[in-house]
């Protein structure tokens, strides 16, 4: 029986992805091994998003390599899936001899016919148009990233061609499952003990499926708001979702939230920059003032909606006025957290045309900047929690104590407490007692 070993970089779509080929490969009679060394075939899943997550690609084959040769072992079998392997197809195989095989984003159901044909001596690679399956929703126990959590996807692509952003490349157009199939795959998964699920999605309120197919008697402004009420309907303990898009963030996903106790209040709303002249050469789509509008809707909820969003730094043409229009946006919305990226030039976008003008001492200037600010209101956020009661979802033992459990908030924050065991699985409620970097501390009530 071949060993594999599965590691994911980038986002909770390829986690998701990860989750169904470790299935695959299980129910094909292959063992997922945790160790890289005990591997006959090692898989990386790669991501595109960034320009370091493609050398970290190059980076990774190279140690694997070396490491199998440090151990005087037979070189493992070494596979690219993912965004990286969707883009540079069978140029992946020039530029490292060391990689055996290739599947692109649609065609991970290759993955066991892909390992026989490398096993054989011949390099594959597989890149399709449409997925060559039936969308397969299943995951067996032992291959999810919690048993606890689920991600559920409900739209796969990206329509918006952000002049940055290669996803509508790697990932192809968008495309909404049904909403029966998703009803139907939740309530399995509460058969089987799972207390939370993440719909998910490049732009997950983009959702727009082609019949109102297990949408019929539920009220909504869209069909993702309809979704969300029809999800919520499920019975589910709770129901989060990521990405959102600003412009199809309608007000009604709100009520829906202030409706439905189980939709855990955090949104997701990625801005990317504070200027309107930097958002047009993005193409975003939006504007500061509407962008602003919808953050007003949130934080007017009676439900406390935990904010986070993603800034780019040192977009081209990016002046110290449209980086202070990003410090004044900070300032306004108190984002409980954000991801801020130091922009780095795409092969094949729009804006990879444009000059990378802003020096990479001038970007990282500004990234510490931005970062002290949203940290200073982070903190500010974290300690209005102390002496409140938070629900929790009792996740994992602590890694670093044992007498510990970790989990999530209904708001995504991580909470520390001390417990027993038997917690795991549960939701409880902690008092918060403590905040800390980006953690949170409390005792059971």
């Amino acid at each position: 029986m071949k060993k594999v070993y599965l590691e994911t970089f980038g986002c909770q779509m390829n986690v998701s992805d990860s989750e169904r080929v470790a299935t695959r490969l299980a129910a094909d009679g292959y063992e997922i091994t945790p160790f890289e060394s005990a591997a006959d075939v090692v898989l990386l899943n790669t991501c595109s998003v960034r320009e370091k997550a493609e050398h970290k690609l190059f980076t990774r084959v190279g140690q694997v390599n070396k490491a199998a040769a440090d151990r005087g072992a037979k070189k493992p079998l070494l596979g690219v899936l993912g965004c990286v392997a969707q883009l540079e197809g069978e140029t992946l195989f020039a530029k490292s001899q060391a990689i055996d095989f290739v599947l692109g984003t649609r065609a991970v159901g290759r993955v066991s016919q892909a390992i026989e044909k490398a096993s054989g001596g011949e390099n594959y690679f597989a890149d399709l148009g449409e997925r060559d399956e039936i969308y397969d929703w299943s995951v067996a126990d032992a291959q999810r990233h919690s048993p606890y959590v689920a991600f559920v996807p409900i739209i796969e692509g990206c329509n918006k061609f952000c002049t940055y952003c290669i996803v509508p490349f790697s990932r192809g157009r968008e495309k909404s499952l049904p909403a029966s199939e998703i009803v139907r795959h939740i309530l399995q998964l509460r058969s089987e003990g799972i207390k939370e699920v993440h719909l998910i999605g490049q732009n997950v309120n983009s959702y727009r499926p082609k019949t109102d197919d297990g949408l019929e008697g539920f009220r909504g402004a869209t069909q993702f708001s309809r979704l969300l009420r029809v999800v919520a309907a499920t019975g589910i303990e709770r129901i989060k979702f990521t990405t959102s898009f600003p412009r199809d963030f309608h007000p009604d996903i709100v009520e829906a939230i202030g409706e439905n106790e189980s939709l855990c209040n955090w949104v997701h709303l990625p801005v990317q920059s504070g200027s309107n002249r930097i958002l047009k050469l993005m193409r975003r789509g939006h504007t500061i003032e509407n962008y602003l509008e919808r953050i007003d809707i949130i934080k007017s909820s009676p439900r406390n909606i935990s904010l986070t969003t993603d800034i780019i730094i040192g977009f081209p043409g990016e002046t110290e006025e449209d980086f202070q229009a990003t410090l004044a946006l900070a300032e306004y919305c108190k984002f409980n957290s954000a991801y801020v990226f130091k922009y780095s030039p795409r092969p094949g976008t729009p804006a990879y045309a444009m000059p990378d003008d802003v020096s990479p001492i001038l970007k990282t200037e500004r990234f510490l900047r931005l970062d002290k600010l949203i940290r200073f209101h982070q903190q500010a956020v974290f300690r209005d929690y102390i002496n409140k009661t938070v629900e929790v979802l009792a996740e994992k033992i602590s890694e670093k104590h044992p007498n510990q459990i970790s989990g999530h908030s209904t708001c995504q924050m991580v909470v520390n407490f001390e417990g027993a065991k038997d917690l795991l699985g549960k939701i409880v409620k902690v008092k918060i007692l403590e905040s800390k970097a980006n953690t949170l501390y409390g005792k059971i009530c």
